[in-house]
């Protein structure tokens, strides 16, 4: 199979109405804005959309209108991972009913599976569904690794497990998966610190919290390295290591979240038990998107004075 998508594919939020639903008009609005700005891909309803606290019908609910609103003009990824294989398997078969382009599965989190499970979760799941499959390794939210031995058995065994998001940190795994993959598989940075490592082991692209605030500036960052300018690459990888730090300074996506209705996006609230970011963490964000050279508007007035 072809690559799902090569560049920056955005983990877009959800937007929530203040009364906790699904906002369907900011959905819209989101994914227009990704449609004129750069952005390669739209993950969506995965960490950073809150697919945690989002029912499966509300899930099939923005996989569907995130199809429509695209209108084909970017890949639709689907986050269906859970941590009960027969939950995934529905999720992504529905998905695909949806029209959407790929699903994204992160690793059953809480139960830890065994790298057996995980071969026969995934198995399971590629048996039912023929769009593409990218595995997610995150072990710092699931308390599992997908070992580099695992994923190569994956994508020899599984014609439709094409891609994998690392989200580990662990730069010389992903150089492993390389090795015994002998470079066939599309790698996406999971860490938008790490963009530039990842595409210097042979990786696509990132799936990116940062992209949902700077999608040009993100898809620079791998245009200019796929296309062989590294130097230039490189030096927007490091300016937008503040804003990146500022965007983890607490668990994603409460800043993320904070950093667009800075902007004036009404992406609405968290579901809990996520909070809002606390009010100094605030100020510092608004200060290093201005810095960055992101424009606030909306609740961002009140720090511009």
């Amino acid at each position: 199979m072809k690559s799902v998508f090569i560049g920056s594919g955005v983990a877009l939020v959800t937007p929530f109405r203040k009364d906790g639903s699904i906002n369907e008009e900011m959905l819209e609005e989101l994914v227009e804005y990704h449609c004129e700005n750069q952005t390669d891909a739209l993950i969506i309803c995965g960490t950073t959309g809150e697919s945690a606290t989002l029912s499966e019908e509300e899930r099939l609910f923005c996989i569907r209108r995130a199809v429509e609103f695209a209108k084909g003009r970017v890949p639709i990824i689907a986050g269906t991972g859970t941590n009960c294989t027969q939950t995934t398997v529905q999720l992504s078969k529905e998905a695909e009913n949806c029209g959407a382009d790929g699903v994204l599965v992160v690793t059953p989190y809480y139960n830890k599976p065994t790298q057996r499970g995980l071969i026969a979760h995934y198995g399971k799941i590629a048996e039912n569904i023929r769009i593409p499959i990218i595995l997610y390794n995150v072990g710092s939210r699931t308390g599992c690794n997908i070992e580099p031995e695992t994923v190569a058995q994956l994508m020899k065994n599984e014609e439709n497990i094409v891609a994998i998001k690392e989200a580990s940190g662990n730069i010389s795994q992903v150089a492993r998966i390389m090795e015994l993959t002998e470079g066939k598989t599309d790698i996406y940075a999971g860490n938008d610190n790490q963009i530039v490592p990842v595409l210097s082991l042979g990786g696509k692209g990132v799936i990116s919290v940062l992209a949902n605030i700077a999608p040009k500036e993100v898809h620079k960052i791998c245009e200019n390295f796929l296309s062989g300018n590294i130097k230039e690459s490189c030096a927007l990888q490091l300016k937008a290591l503040p804003l990146i730090r500022q965007l983890f300074c607490e668990v994603n996506p409460i800043p993320i979240k904070k950093a667009l209705s800075l902007m004036g996006k009404d992406v609405g609230g968290l579901r809990m038990p996520l909070l809002e970011l606390e009010e100094e963490k605030e100020r510092t964000l608004a200060r290093i998107m201005c810095e960055y050279g992101i424009e606030l508007s909306g609740e961002g007035n009140i720090w511009l004075t």
